[in-house]
């Protein structure tokens, strides 16, 4: 039950090419967007898309195979937690951006057919706690 406190699961396509960055340790981060699109009606009962734009992070392992076969167009189903990252800007500004990090990811291409891959959630948590992400 505890995995159900904070669980979300994307189906979406990749806004652009993942950014990879290589840690001196050899960890490795792969940050990229992902649009949802759902189809709901309007208040004037038209038919219309609605896209949303998520912040997404894979860590260790994960980042690896996203390095290797993800990009802009991608079409994937991810599972992951929803995180609050704080940061100050260049400019001196505190912001707050939501991200989700990845758990499992499914490549899932047009022709039907399924690659996936994981990393275990311990690894996962691992990585977090003991990286800063520059920017």
């Amino acid at each position: 039950m505890k995995n159900l406190l904070n669980s979300v699961r994307l189906f979406g396509n990749v806004g652009k090419d993942p950014i990879i960055t290589q840690f001196e340790n050899g960890n490795k981060v792969a940050k990229w967007s992902m649009a949802t699109n759902e189809k709901i009606k309007n208040s004037k009962g038209e038919t219309v898309d609605d896209v949303q734009w998520h912040n997404i992070v894979a860590w260790g392992n994960v980042a690896t195979v996203v390095e290797k076969y993800v990009t802009k167009g991608t079409r994937l189903s991810i599972e992951g937690k929803l995180h609050y990252r704080r940061f100050v800007n260049k400019d001196g500004e505190e912001k707050e951006v939501a991200e989700i990090i990845v758990k499992d990811v499914l490549l899932v291409e047009k022709s039907g057919g399924k690659k996936s891959f994981s990393a275990t959630e311990s690894e996962m948590e691992d990585e977090i706690e003991h990286v800063e992400i520059p920017f």
